[in-house]
């Protein structure tokens, strides 16, 4: 593996906190498409719409997040009215978690100004860039896992 120059480490490091400032992913209280809703809220809401009863231990998996946070998190949720918690069939011990009414319409109102979002983010991109742009983020997406301890 050949090693970045110091140059290219600050020149990346520097993107990224641009990125992340561009995005708002530093505004942990309010989600990149504007809604004030806590991102890790967000991406379980996101989660669970796409499967609809999950562990909280399969919750964590999908988030990167620690058990501790994810509980917190869970009951956070949970307060809000926004999921229902069910002993697991396959493991009464666990807990399985699923949306409610309510939680359903918050996942969907965020997937719709997420939806927005990105449309007018990517519109921005000449099309001509656009499959650039989305292996670049593969790659990346790619690095940080390798990373990872």
């Amino acid at each position: 593996m050949v090693q970045p120059t110091d140059e290219t480490r600050l020149l990346f490091q520097e993107r990224m906190v641009v990125l992340t400032r561009a995005f708002g992913w530093h505004r942990p209280g309010e989600t990149p498409c504007g809604r004030s809703v806590p991102i890790a809220e967000a991406h379980a809401l996101l989660e669970l719409s796409r499967t609809p009863r999950l562990t909280q231990q399969e919750l964590a998996e999908r988030l990167n997040l620690q058990k501790s946070t994810v509980s917190r998190l869970v009951s956070n949720l949970h307060e809000r009215g926004w999921i229902h918690r069910h002993r697991c069939e396959r493991d009464r011990r666990a807990y399985e978690l699923s949306l409610s009414d309510s939680g359903t319409a918050a996942a969907a109102d965020l997937a719709e100004a997420r939806g927005k979002k990105m449309a007018g983010v990517l519109s921005q991109v000449p099309p001509s860039q656009r499959g650039h742009v989305l292996a670049a983020l593969d790659t990346l997406i790619e690095a940080i896992h390798e990373s990872d301890p």
